[in-house]
């Protein structure tokens, strides 16, 4: 092997250039090269992000090899089925729905969009789904049927913008979903998801920050990161993984709150003042 074997690599005082260089070593000598199929250049990747600043090179040093990993889902369709089956439920508990879901169909295989349509509210209801995710299955099985939802190769075709238009245009599909979709299944290198917590809260705890970042901070932040936001994203999760921890972040504070924050501050001011104003007349009368 070229250089030498492969070592943990130490990132705490690492020099921005010499971050890219074991990067690079890093990447050439791991064996992640010999399975990850993907529709670019990580290597590639990971050197562009690495050279913008000393913060993302050592988390890339410190995380060590590239595991990122592509769903395998037949279609569009079907994938967009299980990511409806994931929202707002742990993993597992999804997992066994989406079991359930599967059970539907026939020969082990995910249920048809003629077979979701068939399934009656009571019998998604009873596999364990809520009334708005089964209206959610039923739309993207009729919006599959329809066109609208395009097939796999279909998808490939598009661009993200085109994509995220179309699908969203089904019950419970969120800009999110289609966003998790497009980095997750057809490997698109670009997609910066502002919305994600995870993301967001990597982002504070990699570049310092005492707060969560509002998505268009985040938005504007990211634009450096162009065209491999889909691999920053992925960091982001990571470095909550490595710093999540050891280091603190506060949560956002919408402006709506910190409104009705100072709105109680002030009512408080008012009451303690009003309290003192009373015990002054209170000792002027008793005088």
């Amino acid at each position: 092997m070229p250089g030498g074997p492969c070592r943990p690599i130490r990132a705490s005082h690492l020099s921005h250039a010499l971050c890219v260089q074991l990067l690079v070593r890093y990447a050439l000598c791991t064996d992640m090269n010999e399975t990850i199929s993907l529709p670019f250049d990580h290597v590639k990747a990971l050197t562009h992000l690495s050279g913008l600043d000393k913060r993302l090179a050592k988390l890339i040093v410190k995380t060590g090899a590239f595991h990122f990993k592509l769903d395998t889902c037949d279609s569009v369709y079907e994938s967009l089925l299980e990511a409806i089956t994931h929202q707002s439920i742990s993993g597992k508990a999804a997992r066994t729905i989406f079991a359930r879901i599967n059970a539907l169909g026939t020969e082990g295989r995910c249920p048809t969009p003629g077979q979701i349509l068939a399934t009656s509210d009571l019998a998604l209801r009873e596999a364990g789904l809520s009334y708005a995710k089964a209206a959610a299955m039923k739309d993207l099985a009729q919006k599959t049927m329809e066109g609208i939802v395009p097939t796999l190769e279909e998808a490939h075709a598009l661009s993200d913008e085109e994509l995220v238009a179309r699908l969203i245009s089904v019950k419970g599909i969120g800009a999110w979903t289609v966003e998790m979709f497009l980095i997750f299944r057809l490997g698109r290198p670009d997609v910066l998801p502002i919305h994600d917590y995870g993301v967001q809260k990597g982002f504070a705890l990699t570049y310092g920050k005492k707060a969560i970042p509002k998505p268009r901070e985040l938005a504007a932040f990211g634009e450096r990161w162009r065209p491999y936001r889909s691999v920053a994203s992925w960091y982001m999760w990571r470095a909550v993984e490595l710093y999540g921890k050891t280091r603190k972040v506060a949560k956002a504070t919408s402006a709506k709150k910190k409104r009705k924050k100072a709105g109680k501050s002030k009512a408080k001011k008012t009451i303690r003042k009003t309290k003192v104003e009373r015990k002054k007349v209170g000792a002027a009368k008793r005088k």
